[in-house]
């Protein structure tokens, strides 16, 4: 689990790629210049980590892009002590982001092969999420509701309602909604039965799978 100067050097330059792209918000930039990517990755990627790129990470999934993850995550506007649920833990590497901003993630993952990867690596680096399970994201976590952030990590072909359920008003929901490609959306939750909602480009994403039992 070596962490090296090299490694951190690396990540200054993604961090400077990154505000090159457009993100601004210093508690995203400053979780992704901490965080070892290359840690999450298979080491065959180690040599690639910091690139703004995803990579396959087992079991048909893949890690999202850092310029994907700072765009979902700057949309988030976490405060610390945010209650956020995140729906698609896979590599673990977005869960780590929003834990270093300062938020109580809970977090859900489909593939158990991920979960178990990803509930053996946390420990591992300090990341300490709230709650972590393996279920169906499109459910999420109503035991644990309301939630002042909800983030969709895979493409959606709509919006979960039991989500918009779990969401606290005044919360944000960032999800890529489409099937081929996918536009980011993030809705706003303005009382008890009205949403705001933003759209804000095309990005692509490994689907959303939902528990057909």
């Amino acid at each position: 689990m070596k962490d090296t100067a090299k490694h951190q050097g690396l990540r200054n330059q993604l961090v400077s790629v990154l505000q090159d792209k457009g993100i601004t918000d210093t508690n995203v930039l400053a979780a992704i210049g901490k965080i070892p990517r290359h840690l999450f990755l298979n080491s065959s990627f180690e040599d690639y980590a910091y690139q703004d790129k995803a990579f396959p990470i087992g079991a048909g999934q893949t890690i999202s892009q850092p310029y994907t993850v700072a765009f979902q995550s700057q949309l988030l506007e976490i405060k610390k002590e945010h209650k956020v649920l995140e729906i698609g833990t896979g590599s673990g590497y977005q869960t780590a982001v929003l834990y270093t901003m300062g938020a109580k993630v809970y977090t859900v993952e489909r593939q158990n092969e991920l979960f178990k990867q990803t509930s053996i690596l946390f420990p591992k680096l300090g990341i300490r999420p709230k709650h972590i399970s393996f279920g169906d994201g499109y459910k999420g976590l109503p035991t644990h509701a309301p939630f002042d952030s909800i983030i969709v990590t895979a493409g959606a072909p709509f919006i979960p309602k039991p989500l918009m359920a779990q969401l606290k008003i005044g919360g944000r929901l960032v999800i890529p909604l489409g099937e081929e490609v996918q536009i980011m959306t993030l809705l706003i939750r303005k009382n008890e039965t009205q949403f705001e909602k933003h759209e804000f480009g095309e990005f692509r994403f490994v689907p959303l799978l939902e528990d057909k039992n």
